[in-house]
């Protein structure tokens, strides 16, 4: 009796298991049938999107060698882009509340060229004056910057020139517009698949807020950045390392971040 019972139960599980990798199967295959045709559940194709998310974490905020801050800062961003052009949305905010900022830019990129208009805008400068919608001369916390640069496909260098055209970039002494102007000359050099290294100067060609509005040219940049792309199946997690040193203040200072982008 006792072998009659073992051979029931033995036949039960090898059908239950037969059955259970059968339907494995069927859901490998129709997993792989959903990412082949790419279709939706109304059978309709689907599309990579041109919107992208994104969160980026950094140890500290710095800026074309400026120090925005000692404590860690996350910035959200949303974008699109489409046959050359970008638009982008993003936030900074610092952990503590010591800083806050809200982006918005467009861009056009063609033959290695990028053109773009961005509003950077900073809630924490100018106090209770400071609404979003005030743009009046002196009290606005909005800068207004147009900028163009070269990032060549084939070469490993980048250009990046900009001017603050409107805004609160004041001049203390005159309270008119200073337009601060940054110029900036980077190399790079790719290497063992995921990892690259990168040198960057950049310099202010007028008395501007990258000097403190105190001189006709300053160097205020000097950037070496270490970035290791980990690959998680699919997906990719920018990790970075700089080491920043402004000449004009005389200082050092060392950042990490990672990106997550969707």
């Amino acid at each position: 009796m006792k072998k009659y019972i073992v051979y029931i139960l033995a036949c039960f599980f090898l059908f239950i298991s037969k059955n259970a990798h059968a339907q494995q199967d069927t859901a490998i295959v129709s997993s792989k049938e959903s990412i082949t045709t790419s279709k939706n559940a109304f059978g309709a194709k689907l599309t990579e999107s041109n919107f992208h998310l994104g969160l980026e974490l950094q140890t500290k905020y710095m800026w074309r060698g400026i120090e925005y801050g000692t404590a860690p800062v996350l910035f959200p961003q949303i974008n699109y882009s489409n046959w050359g052009l970008n638009i982008y949305a993003m936030g900074g905010y610092a952990v503590d509340g010591s800083h806050a900022e809200v982006d918005l830019g467009i861009s056009y990129s063609f033959y290695g060229v990028t053109i773009g208009l961005n509003d950077y805008y900073y809630p924490t400068n100018v106090g209770e004056k400071d609404s979003y919608f005030n743009f009046k001369h002196g009290e606005t916390g909005h800068s207004l910057e147009a900028c163009i640069g070269y990032y060549p496909e084939k070469l490993p260098f980048w250009l990046l020139a900009s001017t603050y055209i409107a805004g609160a970039d004041l001049l203390p002494e005159t309270n008119k517009n200073a337009y601060s102007t940054y110029l900036e000359a980077g190399v790079y050099y790719d290497f063992l698949n995921n990892h690259q290294i990168a040198l960057a100067c950049g310099m202010a060609l007028n008395k501007s807020f990258y000097n403190n509005y105190e001189k006709n040219f300053s160097i205020n940049n000097v950037t070496l950045q270490y970035t290791y792309n980990l690959q998680v199946n699919w997906w990719t997690l920018p990790l970075k390392a700089a080491l920043i040193y402004n000449p004009y203040c005389n200082k050092f200072y060392f950042t990490a971040s990672a990106y997550f982008g969707f």
